[in-house]
């Protein structure tokens, strides 16, 4: 069983930054693959960055150049820094690990976006 633990989210203005960090405990096996995704209201949920075991990422084309994605292995942590945020990007953002076949998500934190 792995448990995750989200922190970070909050209120900001257009054009600031916040970093959100997921911890996972319990039993985590390499390789692996954690992420963000966020769903906000009415709209469904959508990938917006993940980081495999060895650091390849992927991003959600609207947050590239502005979202940056890493992890502690060691820590088993994955962060999100994100910078330049705009209203649009709204949302309960949820930390995924996936180990093997099994999926496992965090509680979920809320950014928000506005003046």
């Amino acid at each position: 069983q792995v448990h995750l633990v989200e922190s970070g989210g909050g209120l900001v203005q257009p054009g600031g930054s916040l970093r959100l960090s997921c911890a996972a405990s319990g039993s985590i096996f390499s390789p692996n693959v954690m992420g963000w995704y966020r769903q906000a209201p009415g709209k469904q949920r959508e990938l917006v960055a993940t980081i495999t075991s060895v650091g390849s990422t992927d991003y959600l084309t609207s947050v590239k150049g502005r979202f940056t994605i890493s992890r502690d292995n060691a820590q088993n942590t994955v962060y999100l820094q994100m910078n330049s945020l705009k209203p649009e990007d709204t949302a309960v953002y949820y930390c995924k690990v996936l180990i093997f076949a099994s999926i496992y998500w965090g509680q979920g934190t809320q950014v928000t976006v506005s003046s």
